[in-house]
């Protein structure tokens, strides 16, 4: 959206003073016209823009002129940027305070134009995070995490395992990551002296400490997390494969695409598909859910499940 353009365009010729229009059209991935075309639009609303040629030109604010956007602190600017990425952290809190306090900000700074603009967007648009049928866990040490990460300072933790044990650890915040909802902290533990990751709403108390560290220079957080990902993709097939081998006398499209498809194979003008369910347990409750023109033909014992359960269902309703 232009609006947003703008924002930024404003926000970078305030911090650093002077730029030329292919630096703007470079960090913002626009052409140099379209940046020439938004200082006009800015000008035109009454902002001092001042455009100079040659080796020490560019673009930049009538001398002495200042905006309110240095009102923003970099908290706000952190949130700012990360709603940008999708990373909501709930309108509740710290955060939520923060974000609103920049938005405000950020609307008193704009031409009458754009202000109408982002209030419009906020009267038509809603993010809710919060799925149908059952509220997000809530995360009590969020904010904590996020300020011991972004102020470099190690932070000790109490934590939660799934069955119920709790343990003490100090860490190295490394990073925060949003996967479907769910937060993530990965750091390095002293104990372990390893890295590791923890799932947020598990921690279940957090004290910062007055020690900070470095994050190795040639750490990624996002080849971090891809690669455990990938492990931790694997390891779950591992544990959890059932295959299970139906035959389709018709197309399917939207009950297979619901299906791990392990292998396809042809029979007649029938499809035999091997798809993997898992367990036994959970091979039980989806082999119901499938359309009536699909057979199951392997395990047997998946055969044996089904043939019984109709035939108490037969029972029930006839």
């Amino acid at each position: 959206m232009r609006v947003h353009r703008l924002i930024a365009i404003l926000l970078l010729i305030e911090s650093r003073g002077k730029m030329k229009a292919s630096e703007l059209a470079a960090a913002l991935e626009t052409s140099a016209r379209s940046i020439y075309r938004d200082i006009d639009i800015l000008a035109e609303a009454g902002l001092p823009m001042v455009t100079t040629t040659g080796p020490n030109g560019g673009i930049s604010l009538m001398e002495g002129y200042t905006l309110n956007l240095r009102q923003l602190n970099g908290d706000e600017v952190v949130h700012l940027y990360l709603t940008g990425m999708g990373f909501h952290t709930g309108q509740q809190g710290e955060s939520g305070l923060q974000l609103k306090n920049a938005l405000l900000k950020l609307e008193k700074t704009l031409p009458e134009a754009y202000q109408a603009d982002i209030r419009k967007a906020k009267s038509v648009f809603h993010f809710d995070p919060t799925p149908w049928w059952n509220e997000r866990p809530a995360i009590p040490c969020l904010e904590r995490l996020r300020s011991a990460l972004w102020r470099s300072l190690k932070i000790r933790i109490e934590y939660s395992k799934v069955n119920g044990a709790v343990s003490s650890r100090t860490l190295q915040p490394y990073g925060l990551v949003v996967k479907q909802g769910e937060w993530y902290l990965v750091g390095f533990c002293e104990s372990a002296e390893d890295l590791r990751t923890f799932k947020c709403e598990r921690i279940t108390g957090a004290e910062l400490l007055e020690e900070d560290y470095d994050i190795p220079a040639d750490f990624s957080l996002e080849a971090y997390w891809s690669s455990r990902e990938n492990i931790f993709k694997h390891n779950r097939r591992a544990e959890e494969y059932y295959p299970v081998v139906i035959r389709l006398n018709q197309p399917c499209p939207e009950a297979v695409s619901r299906l791990e498809l392990l292998s396809v194979a042809a029979e007649q003008e029938a499809q035999i598909l091997t798809v993997n369910m898992y367990s036994y347990e959970q091979a039980c409750d989806k082999v119901m859910a499938l359309p009536t023109n699909v057979e199951v033909l392997q395990p047997v014992v998946l055969r044996e499940y089904i043939r019984e359960k109709s035939l108490l269902l037969q029972k029930l309703y006839i």
